[in-house]
């Protein structure tokens, strides 16, 4: 029990405050860097922050999901989901560097709310916490299809990175359904929702 409470903790260190690496290539590296005005790249590197933090918070959502789970089935699917989402963190954090921007001084506190959350969604079963997975999923596909909407049309280089990372929550909230996710009731979503419209506001900025 505590050899797994340090695995944990040493989890969360890595995910909030080490540099994320990548199996994949990162989308978009062999196009070319288009020259943007001053405040399309701040506006830029602000919403790849935004995105960041959601892989963050994914981290930390799949971390206490997966403590919880009996399943193991299950957990190979979290740890998978993962896996990519950690690849996301390589991709946005790298990106956040080239267009000059910084990663939100909120990380550990984003961290620990999620993981919180995760843990509290795992307690309900392995259904409902797949059914979490999925509209957690389905929300942040809608937040990246927003950003490829309002982030800078030449800037071809973060619209490929949002691109995969939009087409891969897709195939985790398809996985959790296939396990088996049950539908959240209406209340359930409308507080994710609000809750992620007060995360994303606050990090664009912070």
């Amino acid at each position: 029990m505590i050899d797994q409470l340090i695995l944990e903790f040493d989890k969360a260190l890595r995910t909030v405050f080490a540099p994320a690496r990548t199996v994949r290539p990162v989308p978009g590296d062999d196009l070319p860097d288009a020259p943007l005005e001053d405040a399309e790249r701040r506006h830029a590197a602000a919403l790849m922050r935004v995105n960041h933090v959601g892989e963050i918070c994914a981290q930390a959502l799949y971390q206490g999901q997966a403590m919880m789970s009996r399943n193991p089935a299950i957990r190979e699917a979290l740890q998978q989901a993962s896996n990519e989402e950690t690849e996301h963190l390589a991709w946005t954090e790298r990106r956040i560097a080239e267009l000059g921007g910084r990663k939100s001084l909120l990380n550990p506190l984003w961290y620990g709310g999620a993981l919180a959350i995760g843990i509290a969604a795992g307690r309900f079963g392995d259904r409902w916490n797949l059914g979490f997975l999925a509209e957690t999923e389905r929300q942040v596909e809608s937040h990246l299809k927003s950003h490829l909407d309002s982030l800078p049309q030449e800037d071809r280089k973060s619209r490929a990175i949002v691109e995969q990372m939009k087409a891969d929550e897709v195939e985790h909230a398809e996985t959790a359904i296939r396990l088996g996710a049950h539908a959240l009731p209406a209340p359930v979503k409308g507080i994710m929702k609000l809750a992620s419209r007060v995360m994303t506001r606050t990090t664009y900025w912070v």
